[in-house]
């Protein structure tokens, strides 16, 4: 039977490093990712989801490994495993152990790092053993215990063991380390351990009267024949139980002048070593199937010193622990990785490495000479010498759909119809005309109801203007506010606060890296940060401002290039059409590490334009 588990055992392992490195059952770079091949930092040596908790362990943190400045990623927050054992527990002794032993263990497990980690165990475990051969002489060492046994009485050695443990162990992880995947399901690794046991045995010396048993040898049908056969070994077992009880009413020897607590308890220092394997069901839960060995200097854990009559060689007992492991990783994902050992070192730097071979070649081509490299021009067949804005689109200053290029007045009055040659059509004064009969003519002419216009200045009219303000961009996984766009920032004041009819619309973007459910979240960031900025900075009213996002879905220059432009803000006039959008619903995504408060704006106050 014990060699039969070894087989199996030596099998299970052979086929985890065999087909171990497979893909996990997690999506690949979702939240649990090692890094998230999104607009996410890429940075944790894999392992933590950015937060707006700036991470600092030891001389490294996030936005340090971020920029630059540091060399490794952060170790990250990781969590606690818990883990629940249940198995077959024998001794390795002077007698047979019998199959019906069992063993119950608890632990705790924390990673030191990616290969290594710790394990406080505890366990508890009931054994149990029958000899077929006969023990004569071998008793007669221990008459206190064995009194009426020995050369003229016969005894088959019987026991019951109740063991107890705790100890220290360290395991060395062997199954993370990946080249070719980014984690694994399942893992291998060794343990090494030492702690402090304690056993209480017991053995089947006297009948339900308190009698010693008498005539075992020809009750069993006991011969050296049938001993050296395996069914007979069998057969004569299976008599000696039906002569035994079953009670377990003696206490054996326990060894003289060893260390006990109030001299009754026995305390031995005892060495654990092993080989497990586990498999991940999810990031919560995985089960091992592991094969444990103790060694402790005591040859009494089955009550005898003996191999037999003949063999009065003494040997220490050792003990198997064969177990079933549930493992449960303790802790909130939004705050803590899962263990080390379920990681995979790698990855960061695998990730920079695909990062690097990702990003475009910088080309400062500009096929049009218009001033605005390819890269950036949304207008590629822009005639030689035409003005253009610095999106590459050639200008229509007045807007009146003839760029400036072609318009023969290319600052016409706004509201009037023009001509092919893009001049106004501004109606002739007639004499006699008052100014109300010259607004009704513009009014009719512009399609404006009586009213529209109020003492501000037309509020109408500039809905209608088709103003360019600026665009802010933003660093990778980030939403705070770069103080570089600063000057823009002031420029969108300064229009609102010359035109306090005005209502804007902030559209908050980013790039295709990373799910499209975390990307509006951090497009939506994004453009809440702005709007924050510009209240809380320039006094304006929040109710001027409408947020709306995209996430991903409306890049500049394509979705495989170009990261850095479509990680970005967007301020146009506010139109009908828009509406103010709520949070949407997803992951928390992006960091912001806030490099402005009402204190710091001040600089940037005095650098907005005045009225």
């Amino acid at each position: 039977m014990v060699t039969k588990f070894y087989q199996v055992l030596l099998l299970m392992l052979w086929a985890n490093f065999t087909f171990g490195q497979q893909n996990d059952t997690i999506p690949e770079r979702q939240d649990n990712s090692l890094i998230s091949k999104t607009d996410t930092s890429g940075t944790e040596s894999g392992l933590n989801k950015v937060t707006k908790t700036k991470i600092v362990l030891g001389n490294t943190n996030e936005a340090d490994w971020k920029s630059g400045k540091a060399k490794y990623p952060p170790k990250p927050k990781h969590m606690w495993e818990l883990g629940l054992g249940v198995g077959h527990y024998f001794i390795h002794g002077d007698v047979d152990p019998k199959i019906p032993g069992y063993g119950l263990s608890l632990h705790m497990r924390r990673a030191i790092n990616y290969s290594f980690s710790f394990r406080l165990d505890f366990f508890y475990g009931t054994a149990f053993g029958l000899e077929p051969q006969p023990y004569t002489k071998a008793l007669e060492v221990e008459t206190s215990v064995f009194q009426g046994y020995g050369t003229q009485n016969a005894w088959f050695p019987a026991y019951k063991t109740q063991y107890y443990y705790g100890a220290i162990e360290g395991i060395l992880n062997i199954g993370n380390i990946l080249f070719h995947k980014d984690r694994n399901k399942w893992n291998s690794y060794l343990i090494l351990g030492a702690g402090l046991d304690h056993n209480n045995t017991k053995l089947d010396l006297r009948d339900e009267n308190g009698n010693v048993y008498t005539n075992l040898i020809s009750l069993s049908e006991y011969s050296d024949a049938a001993f050296n056969t395996r069914q007979g070994r069998i057969d004569i077992k299976k008599k000696l139980r039906g002569l035994y009880d079953g009670d377990y009413e003696t206490p054996a020897f326990k060894k003289k002048g060893i260390f006990r607590l109030n001299d009754k308890t026995n305390i031995h220092p005892i060495f654990i070593g092993g080989v497990g394997i586990s498999r991940k069901i999810n990031r919560r839960i995985n089960i091992a199937l592991e094969h444990q060995v103790h060694f402790s200097d005591n040859d009494y854990l089955d009550g005898i010193i003996y191999r037999s009559d003949v063999d009065q060689t003494t040997q220490n007992d050792y003990q198997h622990y064969t177990n079933l492991r549930l493992n449960i990783n303790l802790g909130k994902f939004k705050k803590r990785k899962e263990p080390l050992y379920w990681l995979n070192p790698l990855d960061a730097a695998f990730t920079d490495i695909a990062d690097l071979k990702r990003r475009p070649i910088f080309d400062p081509k500009d096929t049009d000479q218009d001033g605005v490299i390819d890269l950036l021009d949304q207008e590629n067949e822009t005639p030689a010498g035409a003005p253009v804005d610095p999106r590459g689109i050639a200008l229509d200053s007045d807007n009146d759909g003839i760029p400036d290029h072609k318009d023969a007045e290319p600052f016409s009055p706004p509201g009037f119809q023009v001509n092919e040659k893009g001049i106004a059509q501004v109606p002739v004064v007639q004499p006699g005309m008052s100014e109300d009969d010259v607004k009704r003519i513009v009014d009719n002419r512009l399609g404006v109801p009586p009213g529209a216009f109020d003492s501000t200045g037309g509020k109408g009219l500039l809905s209608n203007i088709e103003w360019f303000l600026p665009m802010i961009h933003f660093k990778l996984d980030e939403y705070c506010i770069d103080l570089k766009f600063v000057p823009q920032l002031a420029s969108v004041a300064h229009v609102m606060q010359t035109h306090p009819s005005l209502k804007v619309t902030v559209f908050g973007h980013t790039d295709i890296r990373h799910s499209n459910a975390y990307n509006k979240v951090l497009s939506y960031n994004r453009a809440n940060e702005a709007i924050e900025y510009l209240v809380n900075t320039f006094n304006i009213p929040r109710n001027r401002f409408k947020l709306m996002y995209g996430g991903e879905e409306s890049p500049l220059g394509g979705h495989n290039k170009n990261y850095q432009v479509n990680r970005r803000v967007e301020f146009k006039i506010s139109q009908p059409d828009d509406v103010e959008m709520p949070m949407p619903d997803g992951p928390k995504a992006g960091a912001c590490h806030k490099t402005w408060s009402r204190k710091s704006t001040t600089e940037s106050k005095e650098a907005a334009p005045k009225k």
